[in-house]
């Protein structure tokens, strides 16, 4: 600022200034108009005195050239930058090229009295009118009037003091004094006062206007100052509904306050307060309701192999990331089986999940939980695979035996017990492929066939899953020649079925020759004699029944000799008296 500007020139400049919308906290300041000065601070004067007016660009700086107007016309151009008037009019000052400053009404009086006013009044402020009385006129007849009504005097009768001033002070001013020893009284000039607003009823502004639950929001009560008040200290208050305490640490200098998070359950009314200490002006911003949106996770997460190839001792590594939700952020992971069993798993309070060698049991669905606080948000579920190689399969028959007859149906099961699906196993017999059968479960494959001779030899299968295949031990399988083994031993069997026969032929007839003589008669009798005619009906005592032989084959599977065995059946002999010559009983003996 100049040397040559008195403080009491700098307050009247403030007063003459544009009113320039200026945010409370001076974040920008734009000002295109020209500021006009006056010395001494009032507009009124006596016929005679004169006033100096200076022109200045914002910030008080000296402008390089001076244009002057008065009643809307330009005078003769100065340089200067401050010039001194006498004449009753409207002025204007111009510096360099800005815009035109406000209009100052100068008012020369020729009369004993005039009444002196500031040239704006702004609500809140105290203001004083003078009335100058020359000294025809008695101090002690000063009277004020507004709107023609007489106003009590105050302390002294030359002052008249509005202590804070509103719109109710609007009005038509002027003084009026007698001279001594006069009974007639002399009126000054008339002033209009129009209270001005300090600052317009302030705004509340969410920033953002509709946040997301946990995240931050800064809420600013806006409100501007004239230029001419810039100088006015203004404190701000935030609420809550209609809750009487204020939001944050109180009332403060800052229009902004800052919440660094904001919840669903915050779905409220919020108003701000702004106040001007010395001017005892406070006014209130109308509510507002801050919908607060329910946060949406975007969930992202990496692994290291890709899912779809994992194989059984590889290290498996998870990264999860997430957006939309505010933090700090705390990460906790999962793991869903088969029966839907949920486990959390250890080591999980970092975005990052680490098993250093995976085995089948790792196998399962992976989700991430990001947790603020106050929310828990669940990503989606990750399938994870392990792809285990498939072990040594396992060759067995279905009769348990590697031995089997001609034309016998002989089923081979082909089964791996550790591996992971899907299992394509294949059958061989002496390296000649046989037959392809897959499977997803652990149940294995199997292969019939028919037996027969050119069949003989060694079978074998092998497994494979993609991981390699394996291939199980041989079973050799052999046939049972039943042929020529059969001839031999039939042979036998029948040879030995007839020498059973005839021995137990010859005992029939030893029993029914001494069960004849045990009769009483002689081995001799006449009756024994053909010749013999009287009949006589032969009895016979326990005659054992006939016996017949039948072979029965049997054979040891452990052997390749078919064995014959004889059994005996019990049947009736059918016994007939024969009137024959000799008179000689007889068995037949049926076959």
């Amino acid at each position: 600022m100049p040397a040559s500007v008195a403080p009491w020139v700098v307050f009247m400049l403030l007063w003459l200034t544009l009113p320039v919308v200026t945010p409370v906290r001076r974040q920008y300041e734009t000002a295109t108009e020209s500021m006009i000065s006056l010395n001494p601070p009032w507009t009124a004067f006596f016929q005679g005195e004169k006033v100096t007016l200076a022109c200045y660009r914002y910030g008080f700086r000296l402008p390089q050239k001076t244009k002057w107007y008065r009643n809307g016309k330009a005078l003769r151009e100065i340089t200067v930058h401050t010039f001194r008037f006498s004449v009753s009019g409207e002025y204007q000052c111009q510096a360099d090229d800005l815009h035109l400053s406000i209009s100052v009404h100068l008012h020369f009086d020729e009369g004993p009295l005039v009444l002196r006013a500031p040239p704006a009044v702004f609500e809140g402020e105290p203001v004083t009118l003078r009335c100058h009385a020359k000294e025809s006129i008695a101090q002690k007849t000063l009277t004020f009037y507004k709107n023609y009504d007489t106003l009590k005097p105050s302390g002294q009768r030359s002052q008249l003091l509005i202590r804070h001033a509103n719109p109710s002070d609007n009005g038509v001013y002027r003084c009026s004094g007698k001279k001594e020893w006069s009974w007639s009284s002399t009126s000054s000039n008339s002033i209009t006062i129009q209270v001005q607003e300090l600052f317009p009823r302030p705004v509340l502004r969410a920033r953002p206007s509709q946040p997301v639950d946990g995240s931050p929001v800064t809420l600013t009560c806006q409100t501007r100052l004239p230029a001419q008040r810039s100088n006015v200290q203004l404190q701000f208050c935030f609420f809550r509904n209609f809750q009487a305490r204020a939001l944050g640490l109180g009332c403060s200098s800052s229009s902004e306050l800052h919440i660094p998070a904001i919840w669903t359950e915050d779905s409220m009314s919020y108003w701000c307060m702004a106040e001007a200490m010395d001017a005892q002006v406070r006014k209130r911003s109308l509510a507002i309701k801050i919908p607060v949106q329910r946060a949406s996770a975007d969930f992202q997460i990496h692994s290291v192999p890709a899912l779809t190839s994992v194989f059984e001792g590889q290290l498996l590594l998870f990264n999860c990331s997430v957006k939309g939700v505010p933090g700090p952020i705390k990460f906790s992971w999962y793991k869903r089986d088969k029966l839907n069993k949920e486990t959390k798993t250890p080591k999980s309070s970092e975005a990052e999940f680490k098993i250093s060698a995976v085995n089948s049991s790792d196998a399962g669905d992976y989700y991430c939980e990001a947790n603020n606080s106050r929310r828990n948000f669940v990503s989606k579920a990750v399938p994870v695979t392990i792809k285990v190689p498939v072990s040594q399969p396992v060759l067995t028959l279905s009769t348990g035996k590697t031995r089997a007859l001609e034309g016998e149906l002989m089923t081979l099961h082909c089964r791996s017990w550790r591996g992971s699906p899907h299992i394509r196993y294949e059958f061989y017999y002496e390296d000649v492929f046989l037959e392809i059968n897959s499977t997803l479960s652990g149940g294995g494959a199997s292969f019939n066939f028919s037996m027969t001779t050119e069949r003989s030899g060694n079978y074998y299968c092998t497994a494979d899953n993609g991981l390699g295949a394996q291939r199980s031990e041989a079973v050799r399988i052999s046939i049972i020649e039943t042929t020529k083994n059969r001839r031999v031993t039939v042979a036998a069997g029948i040879a030995g079925g007839l020498l059973i026969v005839a021995g137990s032929a010859a005992g029939v007839l030893f029993y029914c020759w001494f069960s004849r003589k045990a009769g009483g008669k002689p081995a001799f009798d006449d009756s024994r004699d053909p010749s013999h005619s009287e009949p006589q009906e032969p009895t016979y005592y326990n005659v054992p029944a006939c016996i017949e032989l039948q072979p029965v084959y049997s054979n040891d599977p452990k052997e390749e000799v078919i064995y014959t065995e004889v059994r005996r059946t019990q049947q009736n002999c059918k016994h007939a008296v024969q009137k024959t010559e000799n008179r000689t009983p007889r068995c037949q003996m049926a076959e």
